[in-house]
Order: C-alpha cells, then structure tokens, then sequence
C-alpha cells in the first residue's frame, strides 16, 4: 500500500467547515492536499490545474453535479483516482457514481480513520467501499455484462494476455483487493499493480471500473 506521502489529494464540498475538516485530516494523516473547490466548475478547474492523484468528492455540489465533475475529470485523465464522501448512501447514486469512474464511495458517517484508509486504498487503484455497498455495485457490473461483448478473447485479433495477467484479472473480478491478490498470488503489490497495469494497456481499457465489467463479460468471474 503507498504511503500518504507523495499523494496528492483534492478536496470537493459544498460546506466550508465539512471540507476544511477533512482537508485537515488527511494533511495530518502525511497526504499532500493540493486544492480545495466548493462547486462543481470550481472543481473542475482547480483539479485540472492541482492534478492531484486522489479526488475526495462530494456528489451534491452547486453549479454542476459531482458525477459530471467525476465523468469529465476521469474522461479527461483516466489515472486520477475519485473517492466519493456523500452522505448519501442510495444505491442510485451509488452506481451513478461508479458509471461516472468513481473508484470507490463512502457516506459521510466513516471515522477519520476510515477515510484515511480509503483515500490510501484509493490512491493505488483499490476499490472502496461502505460496507453492504460493494455487493450492490458487483451485481451492476453483472447486469452490465450481461448486454452483448462486442469480442471474446479466443476470438482472431483479440489480445494475449499472460496467464499471470489473466490470473490476476479473474481475482480483480472477485472483488479481491491487490492486497489481497498479493497475498494470495504470493506476489508483491507492487507486482500486482503492473500486471493489473499492463492488462489495461493491452485491452484499451482507462480504469478498474471498466476492467472488472471486461472479466465479468468473459466470465472470468466465475469458476
């Protein structure tokens, strides 16, 4: 897991004082905050001028909704990592939030303890999530896959991947961490990282998000 320090992150809310405290958390907690922003356009520019690693963002933001803030920033740069902090916990806008390219979502009653685990979690890749909530997103990402593939990966044409690759991309479509494909591969997570890496590079796809619905696809989630 990557330390805080190095990782820059970018706070969005609306209130003053719920976003300044939690600035304030994670720049204790070693994170670099780059920026803040209380609007979506204000977000919006600040983030592409910061470029920060992490966006800790709210959904209900004047001026312009958190989803098309996550959608144009992660369509804008796929590598940016968005951390939803709602305090909602509908499951609407749950998978609004993840169709939008939100690598995970937490409502706002986590501990300070949580958060920081989350942005850490967030910052290299890991899907998180309040509890009772991942469930709910992994069966979307099933009713998804279940439309039409445009390609099978036995068919012509279609890319190779290793079978340390496909190892790895049947255990992302579980669900599993790269901590815990680590820990299971006996690899390092760093490792786990690059091969997860060079599976998007190979496949033309920009995040996690769109990685598991591949696998998921393919039934690679399965047995």
């Amino acid at each position: 897991m990557s330390e805080p320090q190095g990782v820059k992150v970018m706070v969005v809310d609306d209130h003053p004082m719920w976003r300044d405290a939690v600035a304030r958390d994670l720049a204790e907690a070693g994170f670099d905050v780059v920026a803040t922003a209380g609007d979506g356009p204000q977000a919006v520019r600040r983030a592409q001028a910061a470029g920060p690693d992490v966006l800790v963002l709210d959904l209900n933001l004047p001026g312009m909704p958190g989803v098309e803030v996550c959608r144009e920033l992660v369509g804008a740069n796929p590598r940016l990592r968005v951390l939803v902090l709602s305090a909602s916990g509908e499951h609407a806008d749950v998978l609004e939030a993840v169709k939008s390219g939100a690598t995970g979502y937490l409502v706002k009653s986590a501990s300070t303890a949580e958060l920081i685990e989350a942005v850490r979690s967030t910052a290299v890749g890991d899907p998180v999530f309040t509890p009772g909530l991942a469930g709910l997103v992994l069966g979307e990402y099933r009713r998804l896959a279940s439309d039409p593939a445009p390609a099978t990966a036995d068919e012509p044409g279609a890319p190779r991947l290793t079978d340390r690759e496909t190892e790895v991309l049947r255990l992302v479509a579980k669900g599993l961490s790269y901590k815990q494909i680590a820990e299971r591969l006996v690899i390092s997570h760093r490792t786990v990282q690059n091969h997860v890496q060079n599976t998007l590079g190979k496949l033309q796809l920009h995040n996690r998000v769109e990685l598991v619905r591949y696998a998921i696809e393919r039934g690679l989630d399965t047995p």
